[in-house]
């Protein structure tokens, strides 16, 4: 990922916003009725969905907003977007917006699709001379066919959804907001989605993009906003931002490593990163060795022991795993004391990003490990020519 190492102008300026709801407790006209007057203010309460987040976006970025089910991220899109006000603060923006956000406000379901492209557009801010300079390219990306022509109250969701994302990227805007809308369509046509994203990106467009997929946030952001309880945990690098993501879905403060567990006769003290010369290293490149060293600490002598680790992605999916049981290696006794154990990785196979390793020893594997979490992190320098946490060498014949 190349990123410009001059910022551009401002063009988002999110300035202490705070968005607060009122929630009612009684939800029928009678319970209205009988708690009218001062009984009124006990039945109502208030919950802060964004609270006092301060933020600038330069020109040209592609922002990444992460956070658990309901820390705020959609309700700050929307606040950025002018549909909904803050409650305090203030949102400063610059240039031709376009949200894509709940796809389809706007259209009519008794219209057509051609009937809708010009109304949708209109909302969108394209005169009709625009949106008909754009029809084609529209109704192409959209690929309903001869639907075009039908009320949109017969579409299926998935051709609903695609006309009227084909009409939002065709503003050619200076900003982009989407949440979540990739998730929607057929692989083919998400993919579709993906690569005009990608492609605003590259023309300098800033794009804030809300997203439960880290892979997908890894690919197209260069910058990552967590939110957890409405508030704003960390601002910084993606992969780092991924990290900070699963430390919330985790229950931990962004940066804290678990506590060991100490009540073990043998625990994994520490993980340190080795190359093939035995040098300390944070970073590989695809196709290196490796050589994953785990620290032991005995409280008395054993005569057997076992250990192991796999290797995660920021969100713990595994992508590899080994055990000295499974590698049929059997350790020698251990004194009471510190020790260390290497396990050696002949080529590291995966893709350009940052990865997690977890280690756990135990006297029989799988009963009363001891676990640490997150022990050590390593970054794969962006080498492969491939796509996906894993690096393959691939060729490609006519």
């Amino acid at each position: 990922m190349v990123v410009s190492s001059t910022p551009g102008p401002d063009v988002v300026r999110i300035e202490n916003v705070t968005k607060t709801f009122q929630i009612r407790k009684d939800n029928t006209l009678k319970d209205r009725l009988f708690h009218l007057g001062k009984l009124g203010r006990q039945h109502r309460s208030h919950y802060t969905a964004v609270d006092d987040v301060d933020v600038t976006i330069q020109a040209g970025t592609t922002v990444g907003l992460l956070g658990p089910n309901g820390s705020g991220k959609s309700t700050l899109l929307k606040i950025i977007g002018g549909i909904i006000a803050p409650s305090t603060g203030q949102i400063l923006t610059r240039g031709r917006m376009a949200a894509l956000l709940e796809l389809g406000a706007g259209f009519h379901p008794d219209l057509s699709g051609r009937e809708n492209v010009y109304l949708n557009a209109s909302i969108l801010g394209l005169t009709r001379e625009e949106t008909a300079s754009r029809f084609d390219a529209i109704h192409e990306f959209s690929g309903i066919g001869e639907f075009i022509d039908t009320q949109v109250k017969f579409y299926s969701s998935g051709m609903f959804v695609r006309l009227a994302f084909a009409v939002a990227i065709h503003t050619e805007p200076d900003i982009l907001l989407v949440d979540e809308v990739l998730a929607v369509g057929d692989e083919a046509f998400q993919r579709k989605c993906m690569d005009r994203i990608a492609k605003f990106r590259a023309a300098g467009c800033t794009i804030i993009l809300v997203s439960h997929s880290a892979a997908q946030v890894q690919e197209l952001c260069d910058r990552a906003l967590v939110l957890n309880e409405g508030e704003l945990v960390f601002d910084g690098d993606v992969n780092e931002g991924v990290s900070a993501l699963r430390d919330v879905l985790e229950g931990r403060r962004v940066g804290e490593l678990p506590k060991p567990d100490e009540d073990r006769p043998i625990e994994v003290t520490r993980i340190s990163l080795h190359d093939g010369d035995g040098r300390d290293v944070e970073s590989v490149r695809s196709g290196d060795p490796l050589i994953i060293r785990l620290h032991v600490r005995a409280r008395e002598a054993m005569d057997r022991w076992e250990t192991g680790f796999s290797i995660d992605t920021p969100l713990g999916q595994m992508l590899l795993a080994a055990n000295t049981e499974r590698l049929g290696i059997a350790l020698p006794a251990i004194d009471a004391g510190d020790g260390h154990m290497d396990f050696r990785i002949d080529e590291v196979n995966l893709g350009a990003g940052q990865y997690f390793i977890n280690a756990n020893v135990s006297e029989i594997i799988d009963i009363d490990s001891h676990i640490l979490w997150q022990g050590a992190k390593f970054n794969v320098l962006e080498e492969t020519k491939n796509l996906g946490p894993l690096s393959a060498r691939i060729t490609a014949a006519s």
